[in-house]
């Protein structure tokens, strides 16, 4: 299973932004998605940016990242999946019979 990780772009250039995520900043590679300004943020793999994220989608996947390090460890992280909780599982589109 691959993991992306959201992240926010502080600086760069055409090839190469510096990313920041919970303070640690890290250089990722734009080959990918092309040049992106400062405050983007970016779903990135393996040191590459594979994405362009709105804030919301970066949060909820943020969430969920750590929903899971609760869950490994035992916590609640019912409030980390507020957007599942709150309603019914849905299928997407290509699996619902119509």
């Amino acid at each position: 299973m691959c993991i992306g990780i959201p992240m926010r772009t502080v600086a760069g250039n055409e090839f190469v932004a510096h990313c920041e995520r919970h303070g640690r900043i890290s250089s990722i590679s734009l080959m990918l998605v092309g040049p992106q300004p400062p405050g983007t943020y970016l779903l990135t793999h393996l040191g590459s940016a594979i994405r362009v994220l709105d804030a919301d989608e970066a949060r909820a996947i943020d969430n969920a990242l750590a929903g899971l390090a609760e869950a490994v460890e035992g916590r609640a992280f019912d409030a980390l999946f507020a957007d599942l909780t709150s309603r019914e599982p849905e299928l997407p589109p290509h699996l619902r019979s119509e």
